[in-house]
């Protein structure tokens, strides 16, 4: 074998960090409804405008049940208007 086939561990970590993020952001399209037993497709409302992210919430599309939250956090500044 030879040793310079192998890339060390800083190399990995920095290829990690100046890769792009092909998956930094999901959306749920199906969730376990504890009403209707079963996985069914959602709705995604939004809840709550926080200082830290948009909150959101996950609601049954049969019964309207909530499912789940999420918190979408966007790395936008915080502008305060006086």
């Amino acid at each position: 074998m030879d040793p310079k086939q192998f890339m060390n561990l800083s190399d990995i970590y920095q290829q990690r960090q100046t890769g792009t993020k092909a998956y930094e952001d999901f959306d749920a399209t199906q969730l376990f409804c504890p009403n209707c037993k079963q996985a069914v497709p959602v709705r995604k409302r939004l809840l709550l405008v926080l200082p830290e992210g948009d909150k959101y919430e996950y609601l049954c599309a049969y019964c309207a049940a909530t499912v789940g939250t999420k918190i979408d956090r966007d790395i936008k500044p915080l502008t305060i208007i006086a």
